[in-house]
């Protein structure tokens, strides 16, 4: 069960496992990691306008001495006049084409006036412009996906979604509708379980079935995702699980009952959040928002700083320098 690649449904063919750039490095230098990860043999980056990690991504594979043809390269949308944010992606990745191109969010403040639909259209241009060989969608219900269809030209190649045991119900009309249009589902977030929700009812048929392998509960996770035919999109600072997770495509891949069990155990939801839980999370959106604020600020500051410059040395005839 080596990793592989799938065929998309406009013939084109993408890795079924990607390394990702998301959220959790945003204000980080990711070029260090990305390198990592091409080093222990991942070929699918996955990265964002949100994420702010194009410009990393695009020189970690530059330094890579690698041929552009040995990457699958995904980036999205996320906001603004779609053509120039696209441009811009472009710019930051160095390249002069995406494999992959998504629709991050279908929110107001992603999409905006154009709404999902006209949204959808001009990325149907950019990939008829040949600087997208593939186009999608990502975090799109179903009332979102048949907006798409009712439009569309070109049906979406991709859906990625966050995917685990314990949403697994909640997305299953998602799963099943991509399924009957051919769209190729990604999920991210699916160690969730392991990493926000420990020792929650999944534990236990996760932790039988790598014992059953001697593998990694995180590797009997990932052997669950590929089980219910979907692409793992996953992220890792150290060398260790990078290889862990690739090491996946090797294990024998899950039973039927095995899989059965795990959707079971998922359908009673998350564990209650305990008391150190919430302080973890609390923590972790804290720290975060901190960041963020610090940024803001200096911004700020700086703003400032230059517009008294301009006054003091305006006022008396002096210039700055």
């Amino acid at each position: 069960m080596t990793f592989g690649t799938v065929t998309l449904n406009d013939g084109n063919t993408m890795p079924t496992i990607a390394y990702g750039t998301g959220s959790k490095w945003k204000w980080k230098s990711v070029v260090e990691f990305v390198a990592t990860a091409i080093d222990c043999g991942f070929s699918h980056i996955d990265t964002a306008q949100q994420y702010q990690t194009e410009p990393d991504v695009g020189q970690a594979i530059r330094e890579s001495g690698l041929s552009r043809s040995d990457f699958f390269v995904t980036t999205k949308f996320g906001g603004g006049e779609v053509q120039e944010e696209f441009n811009k992606s472009l710019n930051g990745l160095g390249l002069k084409q995406v494999d992959l191109y998504l629709i991050h969010f279908p929110t107001p403040r992603i999409v905006g006036e154009k709404g999902v639909a006209g949204t959808w259209l001009e990325l149907e241009k950019i990939r008829n412009s040949g600087r997208a060989r593939s186009i999608g969608v990502s975090n799109f219900q179903l009332s979102h996906l048949e907006t798409v269809a009712e439009i569309s030209t070109v049906t979406p190649a991709v859906n990625q979604i966050h995917l685990h045991p314990y949403n697994y119900s909640e997305m299953k009309p998602v799963l099943e509708y991509c399924a009957k249009h051919s769209i190729v589902v990604e999920a991210y977030s699916s160690l969730d379980p392991i990493t926000k929700f420990p020792g929650g009812p999944v534990d236990v048929p996760l932790a039988a079935a790598a014992a059953r392998r001697g593998a990694s509960m995180v590797q009997a996770l990932f052997l669950w995702v590929h089980a219910k035919g979907v692409v793992i999109v996953t992220t890792s600072s150290t060398r260790k699980h990078m290889e862990e997770y690739l090491a996946v495509g090797d294990l024998e891949p899950l039973s039927d009952a095995e899989v059965a069990a795990i959707d079971e155990a998922g359908k009673g939801g998350p564990p209650v959040a305990t008391a150190a839980m919430l302080a973890r999370l609390r923590l972790r959106h804290l720290r975060r928002a901190r960041t963020e604020l610090s940024v803001v600020v200096l911004g700020l500051l700086l703003l400032v700083l230059g517009l008294w410059k301009l006054q003091v040395f305006g006022r008396s005839g002096m210039r700055c320098i």
